[in-house]
């Protein structure tokens, strides 16, 4: 007896040993069934086309059913038994069925055989399960569950046991019971998946198919239910339906030919949210195709603009006299703009674009403001203005931190920083972590020699503190900017005390924090704008007056335009330009055509002067190209809505700005 036992325990321990540890016949994980039959990347296939439609994208076949097939053998890699406890999720769109028609959403076929091994199949207002067991072929029938309706519909199905669960968009389970257990021993050695059919052209699914999940083991309703998209629900959507579809190049094809609903309108601009995420719209007046995102319409296709004229397009009447103008989008919401204004009792204002027109939207209290800068901090959205002046004399003076707020859907109080005469706010971003540089201009009356500060935010505390501070001269304008791989940050010195002609710098971030890289003379510098044409980066300084320490004073001079020097690695001297008091630059494009536009402000006897729209002209750098008459010009914003182009300038001697729209040809 002890004999015949210890055999068996040897026996026993011969066949662990040669079998192993115990492995399912495939991953635990969702399958993507969809992405296997979905063409490699970059390339273009015949027989399938991504379709846009309801707001949601998905595959549409038309092809040989015998391109949308895999080998069972791709899923089942350890033994060839399909799973005996599973569910499937399909997201789909189809239209409403002929009572006489069905359609496959899949179906695993053994060898050359025309039957199932295992299917889902649509009819009118019925969804069937397909299976081959205990030496039959059965159907599962859930009756009057409504997909064929031509809208998106999420269905998952469960299979446990004599259990087969049907769910549709995240509602009540549709419950069936059969005759025996789903078989544990369904052999698919030779079998075939196919895709959208039962490999005949008959039985082709027409509709649209986002998703196509098989996830062994479990029920996928509880992994993708509740959801606020019931009918989207996701639990493994293939990446190219993801996004909105790129514009190739001309050499290259699209990985899928792309269809959506398309508007057409004659200049109106359609709405864009999320429900139209992913349309098109052909705007015939601009002769553009424009593709909807979720939140604006995006250019696709559109002939080339260029520049004709500029007209008038709206006074605007702001608070007081306005030093600087910042236009902003936030998403969902609109196209807004902030005046930085000089009276302390009226605030400043921020207004909206409505109907083609700014309309005032909020007012804020700020003192001698001067400047406003928008910003975000991952989904949070902030503006902050630059305080001139304390609230009460002798009081320190500060600047505010407003954050959006999307309940009351207008700026809040967030954060106060203590700051000195402030001209300039710059946010910028360096390895996902947020700064804002704030430009002292002076402390007190007489001290321009101060440090300008350089903010950080802290992700713990959500607020921003001191990161590093920088000695400047009457510090007026920050700008950063990248070249490749590096950040650099210039500030705009304008005055000592003494004189304008001063150096202003330009740093560079090394070693966590920003350190000289080169000075450059200017002259009471106001401004810098960076910009980049094809693979050369420039520089744009706005000079305002030459006060030498003689007392002598011009406000008609040169402003200068520098170029980077690959050879050097320096800024050099590329263009002068005659300006009058100079304040601004402000660099933007229409079509192929690049131009600068400076704000001439004062030339020594006059505020009422022409400022001037400069056009990029190659070898001979930048030529005018237009005279725009303004009064006191202190600052350009250029911006774009879907029916054109604009710029605005503000005045610093009257309370008016004005909106000006740039017709093309």
């Amino acid at each position: 007896m002890s004999e015949l036992l210890l055999a068996c325990v040897l026996l026993s321990w011969i066949v662990t040993c040669q079998s192993g540890p115990w492995r399912p016949c495939t991953d635990l994980l969702p399958l993507d069934l969809l992405s296997r039959v979905l063409p490699v990347s970059g390339r273009a296939q015949d027989g399938i086309r991504m379709v846009q439609s309801r707001g949601a994208r998905g595959f549409q076949f038309s092809g040989s059913p015998q391109l949308f097939s895999f080998p069972a053998s791709q899923l089942f890699i350890n033994c060839n038994f399909f799973p005996a406890e599973f569910s499937v999720v399909v997201t789909l769109k189809i239209p409403q069925m002929p009572p006489e028609k069905s359609e496959y959403i899949f179906t695993l076929l053994e060898g050359d055989s025309e039957e199932p091994l295992l299917g889902l199949r649509l009819s009118q207002n019925k969804f069937h399960f397909l299976q081959k067991g205990h030496g039959s072929r059965k159907r599962i029938t859930f009756k009057a569950v409504g997909l064929d309706d031509n809208r998106w519909h999420t269905v998952v199905l469960a299979v446990t046991g004599r259990y087969t669960i049907l769910t549709v968009d995240c509602g009540t389970p549709l419950e069936l019971v059969l005759e025996r257990s789903f078989p544990d021993n369904l052999d698919t050695t030779g079998s075939t998946f196919f895709i959208a059919s039962r490999r005949r052209w008959n039985g082709l699914f027409s509709g649209l198919m986002r998703q196509l999940v098989l996830l062994p083991g479990s029920d996928a309703t509880s992994q993708i239910c509740p959801s606020s998209e019931p009918q989207l629900s996701a639990l493994s959507v293939p990446q190219a339906l993801l996004h909105l579809p790129i514009k190739p190049s001309s050499t290259d094809l699209p990985l899928h030919p792309y269809e959506a609903e398309v508007r057409v309108t004659a200049g109106v601009s359609p709405p864009c949210g999320h429900s139209e995420e992913g349309q098109l719209w052909f705007n015939t007046l601009k002769r553009g195709l424009f593709l909807c995102d979720g939140i604006v319409w995006l250019t696709m296709l559109q002939v080339k603009e260029k520049l004709d004229y500029v007209e008038d397009h709206q006074d605007l009447f702001t608070n007081s006299e306005t030093f600087d103008i910042e236009v902003f989008h936030i998403p969902s919401v609109g196209l807004f703009m902030a005046t930085a204004n000089r009276d302390s009792n009226l605030g400043s204002g921020i207004y909206k674009w409505t109907d083609g027109r700014f309309e005032r939207y909020q007012n804020i209290s700020t003192y001698d403001a001067k400047a406003w800068q928008y910003f975000t901090v991952g989904k949070k959205k902030f503006l902050v203005v630059a305080n001139c002046r304390s609230k009460d004399a002798g009081d320190q003076e500060q600047s505010v931190i407003y954050k959006w707020s999307s309940r009351k859907l207008k700026f809040i109080h967030y954060q106060t920083l203590i700051t000195h005469s402030a001209r300039d706010w710059e946010a910028f971003s360096i390895q996902d972590e947020t700064f804002l540089a704030v430009a002292n201009h002076r402390q007190g009356e007489r001290n321009h020699n101060i440090d300008s500060v350089i903010y950080k935010w802290n992700p713990v505390a959500q607020f921003f503190e001191v990161n590093q501070t920088i000695p400047t001269t009457g510090a007026y304008d920050w700008e950063f900017f990248t070249i490749g791989p590096y950040y650099f940050l210039a500030v705009a010195n304008t005055f000592n005390g003494r004189s304008t002609v001063i150096d202003s710098t330009i740093y560079i971030w090394l070693g966590g924090m920003f350190q000289t890289y080169q000075s450059i003379t200017t002259f009471g510098a106001i401004d810098w704008e960076m910009f980049q044409i094809e693979n050369r980066v420039f520089l744009a300084v706005a000079n305002s007056q030459m006060l030498t320490e003689e007392g002598k004073i011009l406000y008609s001079i040169n402003s200068t335009i520098y170029e980077l020097s690959m050879t050097s690695q320096t800024f050099i001297k590329f263009q002068e330009i005659e300006t009058n008091s100079a304040l601004d630059w402000e660099y933007f494009t229409v079509g192929d055509d690049r131009f600068l536009v400076v704000a001439n402000s004062y030339d020594g006897n006059s505020y009422s002067l022409n400022s001037v729209i400069y056009r990029w002209q190659g070898f001979e750098g930048f030529i005018p190209v237009h005279r725009l008459s303004t009064n006191g010009c202190r600052d350009w914003e250029y911006f774009n809505t879907t029916d054109g182009s604009y710029l605005i300038y503000s005045s610093a001697r009257a309370a008016l700005s004005k909106v000006l729209k740039l017709r093309t040809i």
